[in-house]
């Protein structure tokens, strides 16, 4: 009965955010708030569905949600949640929620504030159809959704040039990656038509499940190089890395994200906590039994992540922009997330469950943070922390609520036990697993990486909450504390901020294991491991984590 309940209303959740998206658009001029109320509803209605299946795959991982709709004769249009899909979904409609219910009011003195809703709207609907793809080719689609919804918010105030240029720039920029993401699909499918003996009506070789099936095949298509064997599965997850790269703001592809504070503080918060920044990590993760059978692309992906984990480290600590410093965080923190990805070479699956958990928890204490600086700026009028101080005592709600986030960002814990943040247990668990990856490989970078990254966001975390909260005001600002609909969002934040890691970490883990163990799938990632020449996870095993 539950199987038969999601199968039937699971299409809903990204329709409802886009028939909200038209609603908004061609009639929320004429709507209290731009018509708020109905991207508010239809989210509301979608995380519904999406707790609700969660719930279900909770009690009956098995029972994945897969339904498919002939679209041509070798390609579909599908859904597919499965226990990766499902955090997501129920991440992304709980944080877009809350954003928009914030965004009421801080919206409700801009004359585009109709506009504003409409996009967010379809934003939002946009990041939903990506986790729900069941194929490369709709993943692609809604990719490229949801970067035409970004530069339409962040140059919102196109009337600025700095508006305008930097939605310019982040679309100028990612294409660089969906170019090579969109190559990696044109090379696959080639692979796939040699390995599969061509297209047969009825059998969609760009669905996830018929891509896995092949993953030996693929491993053993070679390419010369300049004199190197390559697998071709080793091109095809570099070139999808590279898009990812790209959408999560990667370096050398970072240099996009920065800049992408010109639009609103709620666009900010939806960018890099729910939304766009997160489509390149669950890229890798929803492929990640490809990777796992082509280590040598796993430790770029390690290296890559943990190299920008650190480099946007040291960046935030000089930045005195508010906003900009939460910019480098996304950067350095989207760094660790691919880094746990890459030390899939060493622990395997474990992987994607500590990447997609320090994911989820970074969503709610990076939309905490950034809807706390949108209170900070409503109610002070500037941004530079130069021009700041003395802020928490006419705001100490907001006060509150971003140290708290700022605790989760910093990894504020007991190390070796569950006692800490959210923030703590899961990149506790990033750090324990490059430390694991040393011993057995001899190769201690990214662990070098991950203790440095976690050392130099303590530092330039608390610089932004001391200069802004903290001792006497440095300019004459006349601030006030924010009224209820903004700061009841911020509250919530902080309460998930603060327990959400230690209450749910154990399950949580667990419950991603089933996303490629499940009737799904059905892989052995041992042998996956195998066939790319990984000895690491064959060799490591399962691994037990002093506090999961």
């Amino acid at each position: 009965m539950v199987k038969t309940a999601l199968e039937e209303f699971a299409f809903l959740i990204p329709l409802l955010p886009a028939l909200a998206f038209a609603i908004t658009f061609f009639f929320g001029k004429k709507m209290p708030s731009g018509g708020a109320i109905v991207p508010i509803l239809a989210i509301a209605a979608s995380f519904v569905i999406s707790f609700a299946i969660t719930l279900g795959l909770l009690a009956n991982p098995e029972e994945v949600v897969n339904q498919s709709y002939s679209w041509f004769a070798v390609l579909n249009l599908g859904v597919l949640i499965d226990p990766l899909a499902a955090v997501m979904l129920s991440m992304v409609t709980f944080v877009s929620l809350l954003i928009h219910i914030y965004a009421v009011s801080y919206m409700s003195h801009d004359a585009g504030k109709a506009r504003y809703f409409a996009e967010t709207a379809l934003f939002t609907a946009a990041m939903l159809s990506l986790i729900l793809s069941d194929n490369i080719v709709q993943l692609f689609v809604s990719w490229e959704l949801v970067g035409l919804c970004s530069y339409l918010l962040i140059g919102f105030w196109f009337e600025k040039p700095s508006a305008a240029a930097a939605a310019k720039k982040a679309f100028l920029t990612t294409r660089i990656g969906d170019v090579m993401f969109l190559t990696g699909i044109i090379v696959l499918t080639s692979d796939l038509l040699k390995v599969a003996g061509g297209f047969q009506d009825g059998v969609y070789l760009l669905r996830f499940d018929e891509i896995f099936s092949y993953i030996p095949q693929l491993s053993a298509l070679q390419a010369n190089i300049f004199g190197f064997e390559i697998s071709h599965l080793t091109i095809i997850t570099l070139l999808f890395f590279g898009g990812a790269v790209g959408k999560s703001g990667q370096f050398p592809l970072h240099v996009w994200l920065p800049d992408a504070m010109e639009g609103p503080t709620t666009v900010s918060a939806l960018i890099h906590a729910a939304t766009m920044v997160t489509a390149g990590v669950y890229l890798v993760a929803r492929t990640f039994p490809m990777f796992i059978a082509a280590p040598d692309s796993l430790m770029v992906v390690a290296y890559f992540g943990g190299f920008t984990a650190l480099f946007a480290g040291t960046m935030g600590i000089v930045m005195n922009d508010l906003k900009r410093v939460l910019a480098f965080s996304t950067i350095s923190q989207l760094g660790y997330m691919m880094l746990g990805l890459g030390l899939g070479s060493a622990i395997g699956l474990e992987a994607v469950g500590i990447s997609l958990f320090h994911l989820i928890n970074h969503a709610f204490f990076k939309a905490l943070l950034f809807l706390c600086a949108g209170s900070v700026i409503h109610a002070v009028g500037t941004q530079d922390m130069r021009e700041l101080g003395g802020v928490g005592k006419v705001m100490p709600i907001t006060a509150a609520t971003m140290t708290i986030a700022a605790l989760a960002l910093a990894g504020f814990g007991i190390p070796g036990t569950s006692i800490g943040t959210s923030g703590f247990i899961s990149k506790d668990a990033i750090i324990e697993a490059a430390y694991l990856f040393g011993e057995h490989s001899n190769n201690w970078i990214p662990y070098i990486f991950s203790i440095a990254a976690a050392f130099l966001t303590s530092l330039y975390i608390f610089r932004l909450i001391f200069m802004t909260f903290t001792g006497k005001p440095r300019s004459n600002y006349h601030g006030h504390e924010s009224p209820a609909i903004m700061t009841i969002p911020l509250s919530i934040l902080a309460l998930f901020a603060l327990v959400f890691g230690a209450l749910t970490h154990t399950g949580f883990m667990k419950f991603l294991e089933e996303t490629f163990a499940n009737s799904f799938v059905n892989l052995d990632i041992g042998s996956l491991a195998g066939i790319g020449g990984n000895e690491l996870v064959e060799a490591a095993g399962p691994v037990s984590y002093t506090h999961l």
